[in-house]
């Protein structure tokens, strides 16, 4: 094949396909266990210094910031996140100095709340540096060709662009048409946190709503931890098959925590925590205050359960709980109807 560009970005998830077969037909096994446990323990044994980690959800979005908390509170050192959709729990991740290095698609801005203060001073200080640029497309066509098993994936997106000038991406000539195609390399993250509104003790997943690209990112990660609202009797699961999106055999660890995208939303179950990010976003417009919010709201409290009591316990969540609830037969009418 003939590679007529490269782009400048550093690979990183990257992975010969066989042996990443090889690798999880040793480390994960496909009996029903019983993989529950506190999310203090999944972050101590699965997520080593340096590892390349991703998030699932989407934004403020069914993200688990639960995990986000913890990673910060056991000072992991050194990750590369997969900045694909990132945004709350990139800014945190990076504000606090555990990330240091970032591919992106999406990150360094809060969407219609603003730019992100600490993540944006972490790059233009040089404490974090971007290794490479995505699309957003082209970050889950990354996670299709892991989940495929291929090495890369063809595609014209990101072809002429800057975007491709800084990625990782090649263009090769099409043996078939002999014009230019971009080839995205497989991306397998070492350890995904994926939060989901209920699962069993096996890790069988179910989510409400769109999925966005957590069917892939599933499928691609070496390590996948989920945490859930709830965890619910395998006959639950069993008896509406067709909404497990995540089957058990590609889950490392199941984490109940009830509230666990907080302070972002959980579709049909809570809504955003708008006064708790604009308090992270206020302050972390400084060193100082980004400290200050660190050692508030993640060193000084055990777990996330007191993260939880700190900012505005069951009186808070109750509320965010009502909010989601007038807006969902709104935002999702399909579901009732299907579930009908």
């Amino acid at each position: 094949m003939e590679i007529l560009a490269e782009g400048s970005g550093e690979l990183v998830g990257w992975h010969d396909p066989d042996e990443h077969r090889e690798w999880v037909r040793q480390n994960k096994s496909r009996n029903l266990l019983d993989k529950r446990m506190s999310i203090a323990e999944a972050v101590a044994k699965y997520v080593f210094d340096g590892a390349f980690i991703a998030f699932g959800g989407f934004g403020h979005i069914r993200v688990s910031m639960a995990a986000v908390y913890e990673i910060i509170r056991q000072r992991k050192k050194h990750l590369i996140l997969a900045g694909k959709t990132a945004v709350h729990d990139a800014d945190i991740l990076i504000g606090s100095g555990c990330v240091d290095r970032i591919e992106v698609a999406y990150a360094f801005g809060h969407e219609l709340r603003g730019l992100s203060p600490a993540s944006r001073r972490a790059v233009e200080t040089g404490q974090c540096k971007v290794v490479a640029e995505l699309s957003n497309a082209a970050y889950q066509w990354r996670f299709l060709a892991a989940m495929m098993g291929v090495p890369f994936i063809p595609t014209r997106n990101m072809l002429g662009t800057d975007t491709f000038k800084y990625s990782s991406a090649k263009v090769a000539k099409d043996p078939f048409s002999g014009k230019p195609i971009c080839l995205l390399p497989a991306c397998y993250p070492d350890v995904v946190f994926i939060h989901v509104p209920r699962c069993d003790m096996y890790g069988n997943a179910q989510i409400d709503g769109t999925i966005i690209e957590d069917f892939e990112l599933a499928r691609a990660a070496r390590r996948l931890i989920l945490t859930t609202e709830e965890i619910v009797p395998e006959s639950e699961i069993r008896s509406k098959p067709w909404r497990t999106v995540i089957p058990f055999f590609l889950v490392d660890a199941v984490v109940e925590v009830p509230y666990g995208a907080h302070p972002c939303q959980m579709p049909l179950r809570y809504f955003f925590d708008e006064e708790h990010i604009g308090e992270w976003l206020q302050l972390s417009r400084s060193p100082e205050g980004t400290k200050e919010y660190f050692d508030k709201y993640v060193y000084g409290t055990k777990d996330f359960n007191e993260y939880l009591e700190l900012v505005g316990g069951l009186r808070k969540l109750q509320y965010l709980k009502q909010v989601e609830e007038l807006r969902a037969p709104m935002r999702a009418p399909w579901l009732k109807k299907k579930e009908e």
